[in-house]
């Protein structure tokens, strides 16, 4: 059990670390008033974006919902 007590240190630092960041990044979040939150969210949505993506759209085969495998010419 003694060998455990070299991990007293590092938790306690690291609690103490834990309650100072979750104490000291309190104060950074604003209030965002709540009508210009709305109007932001409407200015985002009335916004049209054009639908681009990196790859382009695999063409897509007819499924005849049944596994058919090549034929092979006999020799």
């Amino acid at each position: 059990m003694e060998i455990l007590l070299w991990l007293v240190p590092p938790a306690v630092v690291t609690l103490v670390a834990m309650c100072w960041v979750g104490w000291a990044g309190r104060e950074g979040r604003g209030e965002v008033d709540r009508d210009v939150a709305a109007s932001r969210l409407e200015r985002a949505l009335q916004h049209q974006h054009p639908r681009r993506y990196a790859a382009p759209a695999p063409e897509r085969d007819r499924s005849t919902g049944v596994a058919v495998r090549p034929s092979r010419r006999a020799s």
